[in-house]
């Protein structure tokens, strides 16, 4: 792997960049989990087990590991309330509820698109590519 050197302190944002901490955010944003936690949480608060539910098939591990990572990156809102037993509230911050608009207009093409998208991916690009000709 070649070796970047960091983008001096200061600069601009840029994803192309491989050092650039943009590229932290938009990997926790687009991730799989990620991207869903944000559109479920999207304009309301929902328990950890609410959470769970909601998204299926995702692992307590996986779904606490990625919950971290979006309050790392300031995305989600985590409340622990003083009761027993424990009960912890999470929803999105007002960064977190604009990346999850995006990424819901995201989501939206694809659940439009997909019928498009599921006919084109099981034909052989040598026959869908018509520019040989």
């Amino acid at each position: 792997m070649k070796d970047y050197p960091a983008p001096p302190p200061g600069a601009a944002a840029n994803v192309l960049h491989p050092r650039c901490p943009s590229r932290q955010v938009l990997g926790m944003l687009t991730s799989r989990w990620g991207a869903l936690i944000l559109v479920a949480l999207a304009g309301r608060t929902l328990r950890f087990s609410q959470l769970r539910r909601e998204l299926g098939d995702v692992s307590e591990r996986m779904l606490a590991q990625t919950l971290q990572g979006l309050e790392a990156h300031g995305m989600v809102r985590r409340v622990a309330h003083e009761v027993v037993p424990p009960h912890v509230d999470y929803s999105l911050t007002e960064i977190g509820e604009e990346a999850a608009g995006l990424v819901r207009g995201l989501a939206g093409w694809v659940e439009r698109r997909l019928p498009e998208i599921l006919a084109t991916r099981c034909v052989p690009a040598s026959v869908s590519d018509n520019t040989s000709g």
